[in-house]
């Protein structure tokens, strides 16, 4: 893939991922993926767990603004096994009340349990090396599509992770979902394997940092 060519405009509308911004982007999240597991748990805890993500020092999240509000949004992670965790050791308290009572649903409460298996069901793709950086949710309103705005904030999640020393970023998402595909194939991401999860086929992409011409090593959050 050739450099990606910024829009000054674009990138000054983009900012790191704040504690009260969490409701707005809980709306955004259920919107776009209101049928994952965390999404089916309602937008209260969607909100709920990005409180407590955003005080991670392990998560990385940006938002996309016009007029002062928030449009869509990415997060990610140094390290989402660990991070998601500790997340949830330290805020069960938190975070159960907010899942009540649609986790005790039958469904959703398999799913749930389901979830400690994640990382042994991902563990037989063939990845490069160990590979803790991951993207994870990236969402915007449907009218935004097509305007390169969501590759804008992928460069920004991708050059802070190679800031952070980080040669490889992750990716997984369902096989039959085509636009991600294409637009990680566009990024110059490659695919190490398949896996399934709940019910799912998964694909686990992977791109070099380091090796990309669309990366830079620079930083735009204030932790670094």
């Amino acid at each position: 893939p050739r450099p990606f060519e910024l829009d000054p405009a674009v990138m000054a509308r983009i900012r790191p991922m704040l504690f009260h911004d969490a409701p707005r982007i809980a709306e955004l999240h259920h919107a776009a993926m209101g049928n994952s597991l965390w999404a089916r748990l309602g937008t209260n805890f969607l909100s709920v767990l990005y409180k407590q993500l955003v005080n991670d020092e392990r998560f990385l999240g940006y938002v996309y603004l016009e007029d002062s509000k928030i449009r869509g949004f990415i997060a990610g992670s140094l390290n989402p096994d660990q991070m998601m965790q500790e997340v949830f050791r330290k805020s069960w308290f938190l975070l159960g009340p907010a899942a009540f009572p649609r986790a005790l649903k039958p469904d959703i409460l398999r799913k749930l349990l389901e979830t400690s298996r994640y990382a042994e069901a991902s563990s037989s793709v063939a990845l490069p090396q160990a590979v803790p950086a991951e993207s994870l949710f990236c969402s915007f309103e449907s009218d935004l599509r097509g305007k390169r705005i969501s590759g804008h904030i992928n460069k920004v999640l991708f050059d802070d992770l190679l800031a952070r020393g980080h040669r490889f970023v992750k990716v997984t998402t369902e096989i039959d979902n085509d636009g991600a595909n294409r637009q990680l194939m566009s990024w110059g991401f490659e695919s190490c394997g398949e896996f399934e999860f709940y019910g799912k086929q998964m694909r686990t992409y992977v791109l070099d940092l380091v090796s990309s011409e669309r990366v830079d090593p620079v930083s735009r959050h204030p932790s670094v």
